[in-house]
């Protein structure tokens, strides 16, 4: 009888990139159905593929739902499970198997992970399991979205900021080779991928470890794999992003590329930036932004920013006020400084004449939030009364309405349930903070 496994998967696409490995494994070595959620009854295994990068309450919130509805069932937890996790994580349960990728892809049998783990791209469903583990005629290459392909290309990263824990676990970066990425992208593609997410821990460093970089990754791919899909590059830190800047501005001129980019810059002011190690500064930032901003005026410039840093004044804030101000993000992900332990932002905070007061770390997100809405609204106007291609994603938050997506991968919210991976002319009617209104031509 074939095995029933659970592979359920948080945080960012870099995670459900990995999740999907690991499932594409467990489903050759085990013969075994994959569901990407939590069933009915009671699987064979579960794997939780965690997130702790904003804390730990998300991750084990997971974990009781999962031990809590099948308290028998084998559980084993990967993906980015620090130490202080681990400790947390018996307190709920001792039946916990801890594990990786790399374990799952090579457990006994002495072969290096990195083979088994080529082997693993090339492996398709069996049943065609498609979404959700729901049978789907369309995709047999098995992910949770037979119109979406997420295609890892390296893991850990350069850097050791000091707030993050992420490193801690993941390591030093590693490439994967262009060969076995435009494969995977080839694959995807061919079996119905509508859009191609290359994903990371830090994109930017892509290659840095074996002579190449993320523009030659992507316009390799662009070169070599037809079809009418889109690329969706990932998350990038600036200071590697400046050295092949422009290299990079001419694969936005591929249609097949969504003018998007994610630079996290967490600060706006030089002197925190230091004090987090994040190694750029607030200038590097700024010339990204006006780069991509000139050359494509509705390009859509995602940014990451924390507040309440330790040691952070009320004139380093107003620095960050005044970055976004210039730079004017479309997507800003605003965090509140939590402690990761382990972390030196940690040991900083205890450090009460460095430690920020929640009631201030609040006030300051409330003020930063208010603003970035103004701007994105300001950015998304911007496209109200022009018509615009997208592909459908998923149901939209409000019930009766989709969203979908635009060449610079803006959210479309479109009335009435429209099937996934349709592609639509739109007309936009309307702007909202974080989505444009449309209607179908």
């Amino acid at each position: 009888m074939m095995r029933k496994i659970a592979v359920i998967s948080q945080g960012c696409a870099a995670n459900f990139g990995e999740g999907e490995r690991i499932a594409r494994i467990l489903a050759a070595r085990e013969n075994a159905h994959i569901t990407f959620e939590l069933p009915e009854n009671a699987p064979d295994a579960i794997y939780l593929n965690v997130c702790t990068v904003k804390g730990n309450a998300g991750a084990l919130k997971l974990l009781r739902k999962a031990y809590e509805a099948f308290p028998g069932v084998p559980l084993f937890i990967t993906g980015c499970a620090p130490k202080d996790f681990r400790e947390e994580v018996t307190r709920v349960t001792d039946k916990v198997t801890f594990t990786s990728l790399e374990e799952i892809a090579a457990p006994e049998q002495g072969e290096a992970a990195a083979v088994i783990l080529e082997r693993s791209d090339r492996i398709k469903s069996m049943d065609s399991i498609g979404p959700k583990g729901l049978q789907n005629d369309r995709s047999n290459v098995l992910r949770e979205s037979p119109y979406v392909g997420i295609v890892n290309i390296e893991s850990g990263c350069l850097d050791a900021c000091a707030f993050c824990s992420t490193h801690l676990v993941k390591g030093r970066l590693k490439s994967f080779a262009p060969e076995s990425i435009e494969r995977q992208v080839r694959d995807l593609v061919a079996d119905g991928s509508l859009e191609i997410q290359l994903t990371g821990q830090d994109c930017a460093c892509y290659g840095f470890d074996t002579g190449t970089n993320l523009a030659e990754l992507t316009q390799r791919i662009l070169a070599h794999v037809p079809g009418n899909y889109k690329l969706r590059l990932g998350m990038g830190n600036p200071r590697h992003m400046m050295q092949y800047a422009g290299a990079l501005l001419e694969c936005f001129r591929d249609e097949r590329v969504y003018r998007f980019v994610h630079v996290p810059v967490q600060s706006g002011s030089d002197r925190v930036l230091k004090a987090m190690n994040r190694r750029h500064t607030a200038e590097d930032f700024r010339q990204i932004a006006r780069m991509f901003n000139t050359e494509f005026p509705r390009f859509t410039l995602s940014t990451d920013i924390i507040v309440g840093f330790p040691g952070e004044t009320d004139d380093d804030f107003a620095e960050t006020m005044r970055l976004l101000k210039e730079t004017r993000p479309t997507v800003c992900n605003i965090t509140r400084f939590v402690a990761r332990p382990g972390t030196p932002a940690a040991r900083m905070e205890q450090d009460t004449a460095l430690c920020i007061p929640d009631s201030v770390k609040h006030e300051r997100s409330a003020i930063l939030f208010d603003a970035f809405q103004k701007i994105a609204t300001e950015n998304n106007a911007l496209w109200v009364g022009d018509t615009c291609d997208v592909v459908v994603e998923k149901p939209g938050y409000r019930a009766g309405t989709t969203i979908a997506r635009n060449g610079a991968y803006r959210p479309v919210a479109l009335a009435g349930d429209i099937p996934a991976g349709t592609r639509l002319s739109v007309r936009i009617t309307d702007a909202e903070p974080f989505a444009l209104i449309g209607e179908p031509t």
